[in-house]
């Protein structure tokens, strides 16, 4: 009897190492990769060599456990790649995708207004909106399929390391671009809003108006620091108050428009500008007339401005991840809300940011507002609520950048601080060094817009969706595979127009990119 309950007690003992291994198992594939290894090892670990004696004595309990084990293992792998935990509302994810969309794109739609015509900036705006939910579909059906909400692992899926490689590459580069447009502007602001701070007239070489110097000292004592979080969900405030600070923009420049005279009067000659020029608001000038459409050189930046203010395919399935009860037609809902929203506020902005201006709007909006008054007290608030917006939204930017770094060269190692570090340095150096040497803000938009843009919002989800969903389920002459591969077929086109336009553009020196700003 004491023998019995001798063993009875020994019972736990095999128990114990079932569970520590755990951590280790899952630490090992945070790149979503090796689901079989683990899952094998422990199961081997749940069975001790050589006691047979536990087993037979309560095998449906073992069978339970095991699969509880494992049920547990896998919620927590899917949390450990995507950073979330599946606990956010509804609302609370069209706000977050509608952060992902809204970028610094938004203050070149006026510019692209301005080079189009309203009818036919509206009407592009609509078409790239309505194809951006489109690839969502085409990304929310994949990931279904496979039960992969990783961008990179579905093109991994479709095509194995060159898809992986392929769409690892096209976010780095799109959201380098972001980056790089994000800092531009405080490149180009920040010395605007220290000198009207500091009622600087005329700067005569002063470090501290020096963008170069600005934007070096933002990205070492703001955004490094937020960049070396270790997940994306402790930035989850700042995306909302990026955005508040876009709609606070939205309403500045809704609110200038009638306060505004057009012509309008150059701060820089106001000494000696005439008065019919600023009183003449009567609508018979031919400056103040707006263009219902217009084509021209920069028509070509249009479109990839567009592609390039509607990206936000790399954040579409973290967010799916992150949803509360997520189901496709859910997270379908939460895209086509969010794409609906930045629409309206995409449309709205451009349209009285160019009823403002006209054709004399520049590239990068806030710029041409500085030419109005520089120390008028609402634009330096709206100066300051766009720095601290984009400032706040580079370390949001940067996470999917790193993710996809490690996932092509460390795709199995476990996270590691010096190497979570040294990525977010070299980053912040490189984009650094783009945004002190680029020539202006249109080379940034345009050309990341024509080559990246395409690829994720056009070519990857079509080609990812032709290959992952079976034929027995989709043949390949069925409708929905056909519309994906025109789909793709646009994207190539668009591309290479979008690449030749600017490239021509270019090479004639009739841009206005040229100039700077």
């Amino acid at each position: 009897m004491s023998e019995d309950k001798a063993a009875e007690s020994m019972e736990p003992a095999p128990a114990v190492p079932v569970s520590a291994p755990a951590p280790a198992e899952i630490n090992s594939i945070a790149n979503g990769k090796g689901h079989e290894t683990g899952e094998e090892t422990t199961a081997a670990a749940k069975t001790p060599p050589g006691d047979t004696t536990e087993q037979s004595e309560d095998p449906e309990a073992n069978l339970a456990e095991s699969q509880e084990f494992l049920s547990n293992m896998e919620d927590k792998k899917t949390t450990r790649f995507t950073d979330f935990e599946g606990k956010t509302s509804f609302g609370m994810s069209v706000f977050n995708l509608g952060n992902a969309i809204m970028g610094s794109g938004i203050l070149g739609l006026s510019y692209a207004m301005a080079n189009t015509g309203v009818v036919l900036f509206l009407v592009l705006l609509t078409v790239v909106a309505v194809l951006s939910s489109y690839s969502i579909h085409l990304l929310l059906k994949s990931s279904g399929i496979v039960g992969i909400r990783a961008y990179e692992q579905l093109g991994q899926r479709a095509f194995g390391t060159p898809g992986k490689m392929a769409a690892g590459i096209a976010i780095t580069l799109q959201n380098i671009g972001a980056m790089s447009s994000y800092l531009y502007i405080v490149k180009y602001e920040f010395p605007l809003v220290i000198q009207a701070f500091l009622g600087v007239d005329k700067p005569s070489g002063e470090w501290y108006l020096n963008g170069n110097y600005l934007v070096i000292m933002v990205s070492i004592s703001v955004i490094l620091p937020l960049a070396l979080m270790k997940q994306l969900g402790y930035l989850g405030y700042t995306s909302g108050f990026s955005l508040t600070c876009m709609v606070f923009f939205l309403i500045s420049v809704i609110y200038k428009k009638f306060h505004t005279h057009c012509p309008f009067l150059d701060f820089t000659f106001n000494s000696t500008a005439s008065v019919t020029s600023v009183t003449n608001d009567t609508g018979y000038n031919p400056a103040c007339i707006p263009k219902m459409v217009n084509l021209n050189s920069q028509t070509a930046y249009t479109i990839p401005i567009l592609a390039f203010a509607f990206v936000c395919h790399p954040e579409v399935l973290p967010i799916y991840t992150e949803l509360k009860n997520p189901t496709k037609q859910r997270m379908q809902h939460v895209s086509n809300i969010s794409i609906v929203v930045m629409y309206t506020m995409y449309f709205l902005a451009a349209l009285f940011g160019y009823l403002t201006f006209y054709g004399e709007v520049e590239s990068e909006l806030l710029h041409t507002y500085s030419r109005l008054d520089p120390y008028d007290t609402l634009i330096l608030c709206v100066r300051l609520a766009v720095l601290t917006a984009v400032t706040l939204t580079v370390p949001i930017v940067l996470f999917p950048v790193r993710r996809a770094i490690q996932q092509l060269f460390f795709p199995n190692k476990t996270f590691y601080w010096p190497r979570h570090i040294a990525i977010a340095v070299t980053l912040l150096t490189l984009i650094n060094m783009l945004v002190i040497f680029a020539p202006n803000i249109l080379g940034i938009f345009g050309i990341i817009g024509a080559t990246s843009a395409p690829c994720l919002i056009f070519i990857f989800p079509a080609v990812f969706y032709i290959r992952i969903v079976p034929e027995e389920e989709e043949p390949m002459r069925s409708t929905p595979k056909i519309l994906a591969a025109c789909f793709a077929g646009i994207g190539f086109l668009f591309m290479i127009m979008s690449l030749s336009f600017i490239l021509i553009d270019w090479t004639s020196g009739s841009s206005k990119a040229s100039s700077g700003h």
